[in-house]
């Protein structure tokens, strides 16, 4: 699903049976790629709380990551005095899309998912979810979400969540399986390409190959959306120092 999370190797056949979401094993003692700046490449935006990176294997060109430079588990353990900076980035993020390529769907693991243990709000340009039959019957048992101090009652109280907000709305899943299986059959699957539906749901090996030039290519769209902005750009985008 993302940078990290693509080891995950969420497989959606093109019937839509039989679907199965292997669950990735945390590694212990491994170092946090995202904690390690040095290895991060494409960073577009940094705030005092933030980073802007350009997903290294995206599922289409525009998706982006939004990460807390402090380690958190999840957008579920980030403080409240951070909540004002990230939905400022929010919605420079959702201006960007809007303006090169399509509403963003915010996405997050909460843990339930993860390979990669550091908070991480994935922003793919997916436009508004595509909320069928299926998924209306999953969306009313998730919790409507207003703002952040929902998501962090639900970690506080439940723990394990995946989230998903659009433009219309935010929701908080609990962490099913089979209602996971259903959002990313419904929302993500439905919203690939012919060509990328044809191909499956693609390893992270794959995409890192298929979109080997979407990274930049979001890169240079974001520095035009800096200089029409009036805003920073990062001019080395090879890392974050």
């Amino acid at each position: 699903m993302s940078s990290q999370d693509a080891d995950q190797q969420v497989r959606v056949p093109l019937s839509g049976e039989g679907r199965s979401v292997p669950g990735p094993q945390a590694q212990p003692g491994l170092p946090c790629v995202f904690c390690d700046r040095s290895s991060l490449t494409t960073v577009l935006h940094e705030t005092p709380a933030y980073l802007l990176i350009a997903d290294h294997a995206p599922l289409v060109e525009g998706h982006l990551l939004i990460l807390p430079k402090e380690h958190y588990a999840c957008y579920g353990a980030v403080p409240a005095a951070l909540d004002e900076e990230l939905e400022a980035l929010k919605r420079l993020v959702s201006r960007f899309a809007a303006r090169f390529y399509a509403p963003l769907l915010f996405w997050e693991h909460g843990v339930f998912g993860q390979t990669v243990f550091h908070a991480h709000l994935h922003c793919i340009p997916f436009g508004v979810a595509s909320y069928q039959q299926r998924l209306e019957r999953l969306a009313a048992e998730a919790i409507p979400v207003r703002e952040q101090e929902d998501i962090r009652r639900w970690y506080r109280q439940r723990g394990h969540y995946f989230y998903l907000e659009d433009s219309q709305q935010a929701l908080l899943f609990p962490p099913d399986p089979r209602s996971y299986r259903e959002v990313i059959y419904e929302v993500f699957w439905k919203s690939l390409s012919p060509e990328q539906q044809r191909q499956g749901w693609q390893r992270k090996e794959v995409r890192l190959r298929a979109g080997a030039g979407w990274p930049a290519a979001t890169a240079r769209k974001w520095e035009q959306f800096c200089r029409e902005e009036k805003t920073h750009a990062y001019t080395d985008r090879s890392r974050a120092g």
